[in-house]
């Protein structure tokens, strides 16, 4: 009854009904019996703002407990900071207990064993191990013990240390946390470092009373862009739980492919991994000066890719990027946010490096409704339709399927590519004008209804 909670990445679903007493507490000690198989002996477990994150963190830390555990609180925090107190080996795994960007009757869990994400054919076996105990019928005794541990202060001292260059910067800057967890390491950071900070919202609040917490979405950082215009040199967006970030001039809103790219201009000979929703500018100009890799969309398979690759850094369009240069390899939104400060500082004029680039058009991310069991079915029917020579689009001069569709034309490309966490077919486009878009987007999402219409 609770297959749907486990999803490609994490375990996600709705409180009190995906998300309860039983089936936490049963994930807790299958959890738990997989992560002693694997010779954990200590795992940090931590929460974003979510008022559903006290009972979901008794209820998974008595099943932890009952798989006799050492459990460690590391309190209300961002998603990175629970990452860090794993990679800097002071605990063998860490469990986060947070909703991301979705909306606020959401909640979930993002797992890491050994500095590996825990995701794809691992979270399927244990849904299987879940299943079963449920089945059996044996219960989960309430068992709320758990270390508190201090890993915040910790993680501050590492940007202490790391940038200390960046002491005084004068750039003014702006941020939006959204009521979500962001504010809790912004602030002590910016101390920290002596910047100037202006922080949008920074009391975590579960109820999100403002907006939403995703700033990829253009409504939400709708307050972000009025105050940006009012002095500040930097705007920076952070989702719920810190992972994500949007980077904004007073001229521009750069999404996570061209934040790729910047980025690579300051590194030596680098390695960088995008996916397939990324613009062909970014591997084109990454490639001119280190170089390019494509790859999934989603945080475990970047990871994953990145050890197998040796990749430096990677991103994706909605704002997560990774660094292994110079830190951990996870994505961190604050960390990214230092990152671009870093680029100020060494010289670097955002808008006009990317003023540099040769001017292509494309659309955001839009997603076509449909339902689980169809999505996937329709990217298959669409690989058939595409090597059909009456599919009514442009000549086709590659087709990449490792993540749904890219199609590749000669004037641009279009991705078609089913959600890993939603039921939903996502789409997006590019060109090299306007009217080359349209015709591509047009001809697409055409045959992609007429899949849909017809054959699923």
């Amino acid at each position: 009854m609770f297959d749907t909670i486990f999803r490609e990445y994490d375990i996600r679903g709705i409180y009190q009904k995906d998300l309860n007493e039983q089936s936490v507490k049963a994930i807790g000690i299958c959890l738990g019996n997989v992560m002693k198989e694997r010779g954990v002996k200590s795992v940090s477990v931590g929460y974003d703002a979510r008022t559903s994150a006290p009972n979901l963190f008794n209820y998974l830390v008595s099943g932890l407990n009952a798989a006799k555990l050492d459990v460690y609180d590391i309190g209300m925090l961002p998603t990175p900071v629970g990452y860090f107190s794993v990679f800097t080996d002071k605990f063998d795994a860490n469990i986060m207990i947070t909703g991301s960007h979705n909306p606020k009757e959401y909640n979930g869990f993002k797992i890491t064993i050994k500095k590996d994400s825990y995701f794809g054919d691992d979270l399927q076996a244990l849904r299987v191990a879940v299943n079963e105990f449920i089945a059996s019928g044996e219960a989960v005794k309430d068992d709320f013990r758990a270390v508190k541990f201090d890993i915040l202060s910790s993680y501050v001292d590492f940007y202490a240390k790391e940038f200390a260059h960046l002491k005084g910067l004068k750039t003014k800057i702006i941020c939006d946390a959204g009521n979500g967890v962001a504010g809790i390491t912004l602030e002590p950071i910016a101390k920290a470092l002596g910047l100037e900070f202006n922080v949008l919202y920074p009391k975590p609040d579960g109820e999100f009373p403002n907006h939403h917490p995703d700033p990829s979405e253009e409504e939400n950082i709708k307050e972000l862009k009025e105050a940006l215009n009012n002095g500040y040199d930097l705007g920076f967006g952070f989702d719920g739980d810190a992972d994500r970030i949007a980077v904004l001039t007073p001229k521009r809103s750069i999404k996570g492919d061209d934040l790729a790219y910047l980025y690579a201009k300051n590194m030596k000979n680098p390695r960088v991994l995008g996916e397939v929703k990324c613009s062909q500018n970014m591997y084109d100009e990454i490639d001119k000066i280190g170089k390019s890799f494509m790859g999934k969309t989603g945080h475990s398979n970047i990871k994953k890719a990145m050890k197998e690759l040796n990749i430096d850094m990677a991103a994706e369009v909605s704002g997560h990027i990774f660094f292994k240069e110079r830190f951990f390899g996870f994505d961190d939104a604050v960390y990214a946010m230092i990152r671009v400060l870093e680029l100020v500082a060494n010289g670097f004029d955002l808008d006009s490096e990317l003023d540099k680039l040769p001017k292509l058009y494309s659309t955001d991310e839009m997603k076509i409704k449909t339902n689980e069991e169809s999505k996937f079915k329709i990217i298959e029917a669409l690989k058939v339709r595409l090597n059909q020579a009456d599919n009514g689009l442009p000549k086709i001069i590659d087709i990449i399927d490792i993540d749904g569709v890219r199609i590749k034309f000669q004037n641009g490309w279009g991705l078609v590519r089913a959600s890993n966490t939603t039921p939903v077919i996502v789409t997006r486009f590019e060109a090299n004008s306007l009217e080359n878009m349209q015709e591509i987007q047009n001809g697409v999402i055409a045959l992609v209804e007429d899949i849909m219409a017809k054959e699923i």
